[in-house]
């Protein structure tokens, strides 16, 4: 573990049917892998009922760790292939990783 390196994870919370796009997003500016977790989210902007019952709208969380030298060359990239400024379409935030282990450089 000499070979240390800062990694950040970025963290994009999309609407259901836009996980794709902000992974092909991510891969083609230097991101070397993501995953992706279903989740159910809730706010202002989304406030839709069927038969008087609230809908809880479905969402994609990304989580994708990276080199903190490629994070905003990457988080920018997303935010403007993703529309991520656009209401309702999502958000994203960084988090500084204190320690990362399995990733592996190469063809290993």
């Amino acid at each position: 573990m000499n070979n240390k390196k800062d990694f950040d994870l970025l963290v994009i919370i999309v609407k259901k049917g836009y996980s794709e796009k902000v992974v092909k997003t991510a891969q083609a500016v230097g991101a070397k892998g993501s995953t992706v977790i279903n989740g159910r989210g809730s706010s202002v902007h989304e406030n839709k009922k069927i038969l008087g019952v609230p809908i809880e709208p479905e969402k994609e969380i990304i989580l994708i760790v990276v080199e903190d030298k490629d994070t905003d060359r990457i988080l920018n990239e997303i935010i403007s292939k993703v529309e991520l400024n656009k209401p309702g379409v999502g958000i994203g935030f960084v988090l500084d990783v204190e320690r990362v282990v399995g990733i592996h450089e190469g063809n290993d």
